[in-house]
């Protein structure tokens, strides 16, 4: 899945993401095996699963976390953790480069001999409220990280974005949106 953005967004100077989180131990101890500091946003996804000639339906939830980079690039490892009908965590490894993050998403196991699970809708959001930790003078300071930076102009028309999903057979399928620009406010009267 590849999800391209405006180029100028402030992802690198978010402050989101401090500490990190290793995928694999990620995946097999969940959302405990990360430091609070590593976390970058949540969200939730929409599962299929197959069962027999059934196909079952299952809201798993999501969570963002900043995962090691060794390549000059930030990387990311998205939690999705669901509990019923299938108890698991799958980590999907994201690369963000300038104007683009890209998700891989792999096969998802259902039941032994069964076909994989089908993710077929997903919500997610970096930011948000997020309250990371901070040592100062011994003591621990909390403090919200300052998020995604806007651009300080918004493009004639609003800000482009698509979205390009590629499947195992070869077949893909696309989607392009324009979010508008903030209105601004009207400055508050003086009496």
């Amino acid at each position: 899945m590849q999800v391209r953005y405006p180029a100028n967004l402030g992802l690198l100077t978010s402050g989101l993401g401090v500490e990190t989180c290793q995928p694999a131990t990620l995946e097999l101890q969940g959302p405990k095996a990360c430091p609070p500091d590593a976390l970058m946003g949540a969200g939730s996804a929409l599962v299929e699963v197959p069962f027999g000639p059934e196909i079952v339906t299952e809201n798993v939830a999501l969570d963002i976390y900043a995962a090691p980079s060794e390549d000059g690039h930030i990387h990311l490892a998205i939690l999705a953790h669901g509990a019923e009908p299938i108890l698991a965590n799958v980590v999907l490894p994201a690369v963000i480069d300038p104007g683009q993050l890209d998700i891989t998403v792999p096969a998802i196991d259902s039941l032994p001999g069964a076909p994989s699970a089908a993710l077929v809708r997903m919500h997610a959001q970096l930011g948000g409220q997020l309250t990371y930790y901070e040592q100062r003078h011994g003591h621990t300071i909390a403090y919200r990280p300052r998020g995604i930076g806007l651009p300080d102009s918004c493009p004639h028309g609003g800000f482009r974005l698509a979205a390009t999903v590629n499947f195992t057979d070869r077949q893909s399928t696309g989607a392009q949106a324009r979010v508008p620009c903030p209105t601004s406010r009207p400055a508050p009267r003086q009496h």
